[in-house]
């Protein structure tokens, strides 16, 4: 299969996923700007949300820029990662709803870790389709950027038995970390193209 069909699918449910969390967000009943603030918390939730969702869409789109053929196990590997994404919507609006308490805080967490393994087992897949020779090998090397985020994330679900903005804190590190597009990615597609 050609990648063009992988990359509009999981385009369209990364569009769907930004939509149900938009929609979450109720209109509150009153014209004053003092009605807005009930919905803070659900707004931070969704503000650090959508910049995780944009995150794994830039870095999904680099990343299959790197194929020109999708195997079954690439479209499984995607569909896995799809999967936990569309957990997101959930756990956003639940730790929105419920002022960042503890355990809604820990699930974003989990689900935020199951997110990052599963893109993990989606770039295994397709530095495995391109050899171990691939530029694209070459530029993740061991992906310390990736295994560090993850640890990052368990220590933060951890920490909400102390703080859930310690935990808040430390799922923000990893946005701001993978705020830019992964600069290997890009690095490696170069290489590609001048070769």
């Amino acid at each position: 299969m050609k990648k063009g069909r992988l990359e509009a699918f999981s385009d369209g449910v990364f569009a769907i996923i930004i939509t149900i969390m938009v929609l979450e967000i109720k209109v509150p009943h009153g014209n004053r700007l003092d009605d807005l603030f009930p919905l803070l918390p659900i707004f931070l939730s969704y503000i650090l949300s959508f910049i995780y969702l944009g995150i794994y869409w830039n870095n999904h789109h680099h990343l299959l820029h790197t194929i020109k053929e999708v195997s079954g196990d690439i479209l499984w590997a995607n569909l896995h990662l799809l999967f936990w994404l569309s957990l997101v919507p959930f756990v956003t609006g639940w730790m929105g709803e419920n002022h960042f308490e503890k355990i809604p805080v820990a699930l974003y967490g989990v689900i935020l870790v199951l997110c990052a393994i599963a893109y993990t087992i989606l770039q295994g897949r397709i530095t495995k389709s391109l050899g171990p020779k691939s530029t694209l090998v070459k530029s993740l090397g061991k992906d310390w950027k990736g295994k560090g985020s993850i640890l990052i994330y368990l220590i933060g679900i951890f920490s909400v038995n102390i703080n859930a903005r310690i935990s808040l804190s430390l799922y923000l590190l990893v946005a701001i970390i993978w705020l830019v597009p992964d600069k290997r990615i890009e690095k490696s597609l170069k290489m590609e193209e001048s070769e």
